[in-house]
């Protein structure tokens, strides 16, 4: 086993390990991925200020996230198939994340649905809603929300029509995977994976079959989900979703200011500005960019996250300094996931931690609460 020291350590052992067609389906971005490589490399240009001769004893990362608390200003984000990373995969996340002490959200495109979350957790988890047009098939999921305990709702307001992504069309990823040729040699170089697909039942969406009238298999499920995400989604749909949900609510998806006041109009109890980890409009800005505009708007009114290229403590730290109360983390997690499994997600879970406390102490700080963007270089980071 090599050592591991970062998230790029956990990524590349994780693309070994992942048949090609799940490792490109999370490690990708739409058309050119111009936007999915600027939500990283925005980060890498903001320099910090390096202070000296301050007692760095005692430190804390420690926060709230609508309520909850955290170890650190850190959700883990919904990420759709999951359990096709590593074998019962949303369950080993989620698992990861409550002995780490950090909430974990579950994407409604998940494997393991999210009774078996609950079946396997003690602490609460959030749930990821997509507007859908079968609003009965909604209030539902909802309601097994509630059942379980989730203490919040994220509902995602970009996905209304599916950014193409050049890579899953490739590798003839669907709601269904294609079995081509290629995709079986390359499952079959994979044995450790394998070998855990052949040791869970969980290999299907199952927040939806057999939860769905029309949904009863993968292929009944391929079409259903082509004609369920509801291009006419509009904000008295997100009031409908609050009066039916009853709790905290989560908006994500955010890059305009004018969104996040609509957001905040509209009850958000947090925002997450956010442009889809570079998976949906291409062109746009990086997550990071939009961000300080966003949080002058609405900052003051609401809790503003922000998710999209990190990969270290010292983003989710840049972050923080810009204004962000709050990051979502998909991809690293995804990475150590696939890589080791629930090991592998508590591993980038240290990681990141470990950069965030030692890179606030290097900038004079012991409590995260403390930091602000004063730890940033002038003129090398974004603002409004």
């Amino acid at each position: 086993m090599p050592v591991i020291t970062t998230i790029e350590d956990l990524r590349q052992l994780a693309k070994r390990r992942v048949p090609k067609m799940f490792y490109d389906y999370a490690d990708s971005g739409s058309w050119t991925e111009s936007t999915y490589r600027a939500n990283e490399a925005d980060f890498q240009s903001i320099l910090l200020r390096q202070r000296v001769a301050v007692n760095m004893e005692n430190r804390s990362t420690a926060t709230t996230m609508v309520g909850q608390a955290a170890k650190m200003p850190v959700a883990i984000a919904p990420v759709g198939l999951t359990g096709m990373q590593h074998a019962d995969g949303e369950i080993l996340a989620a698992r990861a994340a409550e002995k780490f002490g950090i909430p974990f959200t579950l994407s409604t495109m998940s494997i393991c649905s999210i009774e078996d979350v609950a079946e396997h957790t003690s602490a609460p988890f959030w749930f990821q809603l997509y507007m859908m047009r079968d609003r009965e098939a909604m209030a539902r999921m909802i309601d097994r929300c509630k059942a379980a305990r989730c203490s919040a709702l994220v509902l995602t307001l970009d996905l209304q029509v599916i950014g193409q992504r050049h890579k899953d069309l490739k590798n003839g990823l669907r709601a269904s995977p294609w079995p081509t040729p290629r995709n079986l040699l390359d499952i079959a170089t994979k044995p450790r994976w394998v070998l855990g697909m052949m040791g869970t039942r969980r290999h299907t969406f199952r927040n939806l079959v057999g939860h769905v009238k029309e949904v009863t298999d993968m292929r009944s499920l391929a079409s259903w989900t082509n004609e369920q995400f509801d291009p006419r989604l509009s904000w008295p749909d997100i009031d409908w979703v609050k009066e039916r949900w009853g709790g905290k609510l989560i908006l994500k998806g955010i890059m305009e200011a004018e969104d996040a006041e609509l957001a905040v109009r509209h009850g958000a109890d947090a925002i997450v500005v956010s442009n889809h980890g570079g998976r949906q409009l291409d062109g746009a800005p990086s997550s990071l960019a939009a961000l300080p505009a966003i949080v002058r708007a609405v900052g003051s009114k609401t809790e503003v996250w922000m998710d999209g290229g990190i990969r270290s403590g010292q983003d989710v730290l840049k972050a923080w300094a810009l204004g962000a109360r709050g990051t979502m983390i998909g991809r690293a997690m995804v990475y150590g996931l696939g890589a080791m499994g629930e090991a592998g997600v508590e591993k980038a879970l240290q990681i990141i931690h470990k950069e965030l406390d030692i890179t606030m102490a290097f900038c004079g700080h012991t409590n995260i609460q403390t930091v602000d963007r004063s730890i940033l270089l002038p003129g090398s980071y974004p603002s409004v």
